[in-house]
């Protein structure tokens, strides 16, 4: 058995090796059957136009070896860089903010302990590749600059593409177009997003609701690392990726897809917690078990589960649920 997984992950103790075997080799099949479909459409020519039939490749999962190139795609990263030549490396070159770089200096030992890939001693050591990523994007986007969780956004970016300057444009997509204001310093967008997940669990899942409000527990105690992190380190890795797949395309409403799936699939579970402690440690539960490692099934599950989920509905909510959090403010 291998104690690391193909990203570098070393894999827990208690990791179950034989469901996990069992799930791997039917996926293996899905995954082959994909990949030959995924070439047909590529057909050398890498590019893709958005249609009914990619975004349904899509929803299926993107192999392993195109998944980079489509990420860069769809995202609009591709684009961006191409009309940029040169930038990213412009911006290692020129003036450094001295308070950003030390910020940055400070999380890099803690983005993933557990993975050999960022570790001193492997070579090459992706912790330079991070860094890197991140002092580029703090200079190019002073508005954010830099805040916890981007170092593991941009740590699976660059396990994914194993390129700096095409992992600094997809977190370019991802903070500066799919998920709204998640990382600017006052950080309502993210905040506004955990509301509406609030708002959206009252329609669809009401007795779970209704048990956070019984027992006085704000979403934010719960679900805030689902969104700053997109369920890395919540989530197996292979089932991150395929939601990765999604948001790409999709947008942010994937978040809210997978966030109401967790809630709505383990319901009963969570409502037999009697308290408040108990409430927040269904919540850590729900993440793991074989519902969330058979990243096939799951991914089915979060366009079914949850019914229908357009985006008028979420920037509807988006709207008063930012408007009620800034009367607050």
């Amino acid at each position: 058995f291998c104690r690391v997984d193909p990203y570098g992950f070393e894999r827990p103790e208690d990791f179950d090796y034989a469901s996990y075997e069992a799930f791997f080799s039917r996926y293996l099949v899905v995954l082959t059957r994909r990949a030959i479909k995924w070439s047909k459409l590529l057909k050398g020519n890498n590019s893709i136009q958005k249609s009914l039939k990619v975004k349904r490749y899509i929803r299926k999962g993107i192999p392993s070896e195109h998944r980079a190139l489509v990420w860069m795609i769809v995202s609009g990263a591709q684009a961006n860089m191409e009309q940029n030549p040169g930038y990213y490396h412009r911006l290692l070159e020129g003036e450094m903010n001295a308070k950003l770089l030390e910020a940055i200096k400070t999380d890099m030992n803690r983005t993933f302990p557990d993975n050999v890939k960022f570790r001193k001693t492997a070579d090459p050591c992706l912790q330079h590749a991070l860094y890197n990523v991140l002092v580029a994007y703090g200079h190019h986007n002073k508005a954010v600059g830099y805040c916890q969780g981007m170092n593991f956004i941009a740590g699976y970016l660059i396990l994914i593409t194993k390129n700096e300057e095409e992992s600094f444009w997809l977190l370019d997509a991802l903070i500066g177009r799919i998920l709204p204001d998640y990382y600017s310093p006052a950080m309502l967008g993210l905040k506004t997003d955990q509301e509406v997940l609030g708002e959206l669990v009252k329609m669809k899942v009401p007795a779970v609701a209704e048990l956070m409000e019984r027992h006085g527990v704000m979403w934010t105690l719960v679900v805030s690392r689902w969104f700053i992190c997109l369920f890395i380190d919540i989530l197996p890795v292979e089932t991150v990726l395929r939601i990765w797949d999604c948001l790409f395309y999709e947008g942010s409403k994937i978040i809210f897809r997978v966030a109401l799936t967790l809630i709505k699939q383990n319901q009963a579970f969570i409502l037999e917690a009697t308290n408040f402690p108990d409430v927040c440690d269904k919540f850590k539960q729900i993440t793991k078990g074989t519902f969330v490692t058979e990243c096939h099934s799951f991914m089915q599950k979060i366009f079914t589960d949850p019914g229908s989920l357009s985006m008028a509905t979420i920037n509807k909510l988006r709207e008063t649920c930012r408007e009620k959090l800034l009367s607050q403010g």
